[in-house]
């Protein structure tokens, strides 16, 4: 771990465990802002921790999976990719920094922020006006802006990739905020509401982006005029394409790679050794087709093994104050992703391209 980091880790001091799941991101997002936002560092922490937590709830049951290298995705000293699945770690990133430091603002952790009554007292609609303290998403979105473009020094096709999908994380937290009303008037009767704007659930934010995902546009770019890095001829044909494209619509530039086999050099697991559901109550269609996902269209067969589970069980309160339980132990039934037996019938692999994941 870089000196920088453990810097950060001396100053966050609460969110040390967090800066060890997403180091790098904090590290740079530290690095290239400037030194008078440090007092904002443990939101920077927390916003690129949930994120990526976030992107691991998303993609949980599929191909990719949002693996740790998935961090290592925006570095100055090597060829970064620009997939469909980068596309969504960098928004979901700069959506997570962002909503946490509207977040923190609105709790009252900084003394450079508050809330945001630039439209208190105008009418909002029919009955109701714009009061209260909506969240200062403004504020959010400027501070992480600092800290997350930051990263992008350059002016080639993947860094303005990179920048418009950071955006498009930025404004899908803006898009899912809610409005929050107060009743007043006489008995109760509500004749008039002052309403307010906030932050919705982090979630949310994620299922919008999952669908920006899913829905996510190539970026067919002319091989030639793209080898010509940071030259105006490269520069006119990425603006050229970035004229056609919508503010809140997520772009990549490359196919994505065989998410079924291992590649140690790309820092992708494979699928081998992976869970898989198959029964439960509650399962999504998505979630149900797991194991063939996962391993059967990945030339791998599904495994069960049984597992004793030990957890705590008809918990009793006694006075005074103490809750004492017992210990039940079932046996539940796991999923996982194996190898063929070689003797078995060769099966091909039926493999999906593009953004199956």
């Amino acid at each position: 771990m870089k000196r920088s980091t453990l810097l950060i880790l001396s100053i966050t001091g609460v969110y040390s465990a967090v800066l060890h799941s997403a180091a790098w991101s904090v590290n740079n997002f530290l690095m290239t802002g400037p030194k008078a936002y440090l007092t904002f560092s443990s939101s920077v922490a927390a916003g690129a921790h949930s994120g990526m937590e976030e992107c691991k709830f998303q993609f949980g049951w599929e191909r990719w999976n949002c693996p740790e290298s998935a961090l290592q995705l925006s570095t100055h000293n090597r060829l970064r990719s620009a997939t469909r699945e980068t596309s969504f770690v960098h928004a979901i990133s700069s959506a997570g920094v962002m909503y946490t430091l509207t977040r923190n603002c609105s709790l009252g952790d900084f003394d450079s922020c508050g809330c945001d009554d630039s439209r208190n007292g105008r009418v909002g609609g029919r009955g109701w006006v714009w009061g209260g303290c909506s969240d200062n998403v403004e504020f959010g979105e400027k501070v992480s802006k600092l800290f997350v473009d930051a990263l992008e020094t350059g002016h080639d096709t993947r860094a303005l990739i990179n920048l418009h999908n950071n955006e498009v994380g930025r404004l899908a937290v803006k898009d899912t905020m809610k409005r929050a009303c107060k009743c007043h008037g006489v008995s109760g009767s509500c004749s008039i509401q002052t309403c307010w704007l906030q932050l919705a659930e982090f979630r949310e934010v994620g299922n919008l982006l999952k669908l920006k995902y899913d829905q996510a546009q190539k970026l067919e770019m002319d091989k030639r005029r793209l080898r010509a890095g940071n030259s105006a001829e490269s520069r006119g044909a990425t603006a050229e394409t970035f004229h056609h494209i919508h503010a809140t619509q997520l772009v990549f530039l490359e196919d994505s790679p065989d998410y079924c086999t291992r590649n140690a050099s790309l820092g992708h697991q494979g699928t081998e050794g992976r869970e898989c559901l198959q029964s439960g109550r509650n399962l999504s269609q998505w979630e149900k087709r797991s194991c063939r996902r996962l391993c059967t269209e990945c030339g791998l067969r599904v495994e069960e093994r049984r597992t004793e589970v030990v957890s705590s069980c008809n918990c009793k309160f006694h006075w005074c104050c103490t809750v004492r339980c017992e210990q039940c132990r079932t046996t539940v039934a796991k999923h996982f992703c194996t190898r063929r037996d070689p003797a078995a019938p060769n099966h091909s692999r039926q493999r999906s391209r593009a953004h199956r994941r």
